[in-house]
């Protein structure tokens, strides 16, 4: 990450930092710009049935969203709780937490900015294999229900407007284009 020339915090959370950076811009220039940092986070396309199988169902979340004003459908996700936690560990943690499954093998497809005017926010998207039944662990502000569905009527709803989360639709796009070349390819996330 480049530095900046100076940096004026405006709120420290337990989610994101805000700061104004003062920024020497490529052509030498220089400005200032609102910063969002965060953590990072993993989300996982959960598969029930094989990828390889000629319609594989997957599991998504349908949960409520105060930011968003209502409720969205997602792939599972989530933060690290500790700045030890790896991004696999942090994809089974959440697909465990949030629906009650555990994965048997988690494959790395790709990580994604999310907004990087911003933001140094990067999301790791998993595939994740051979599920097994775990326990259910949510946050208190996470309401949500687990549904089952083919990896088709995902994409659908992906077409027909009803799955809008950013992370959900570059997770389950991944999975239906690519990800049984991905899962071949043995690809490892970046280290924390």
């Amino acid at each position: 990450m480049l530095e900046p020339l100076s940096r004026r915090p405006v709120h420290e959370g337990r989610i994101v930092n805000l700061s104004v950076d003062r920024v020497r811009f490529p052509d030498g220039s220089e400005g200032e710009l609102e910063f969002i940092r965060h953590r990072g986070a993993s989300a996982v396309v959960a598969f029930v049935d094989p990828p390889a199988s000629e319609d594989p169902r997957i599991l998504l979340v349908h949960q409520f969203r105060y930011a968003a004003g209502g409720d969205l459908y997602e792939v599972p996700a989530g933060m690290p709780d500790g700045p030890d936690e790896t991004w696999e560990a942090v994809a089974a943690r959440e697909l465990e937490e949030e629906t009650g499954y555990r994965a048997g093998e988690l494959f790395y497809l790709s990580r994604i900015y999310t907004t990087p005017g911003f933001t140094d926010e990067v999301i790791h998207l998993f595939a994740a294999t051979d599920l097994a039944r775990g326990s259910v662990a949510r946050d208190g502000d996470e309401f949500m229900e687990v549904l089952e569905l083919p990896l088709s009527e995902a994409v659908a709803a992906i077409r027909r407007g009803e799955i809008v989360d950013g992370k959900s639709v570059a997770a389950l796009l991944w999975a239906h284009a690519l990800a049984p070349g991905v899962m071949e390819e043995g690809r490892k996330p970046p280290p924390r």
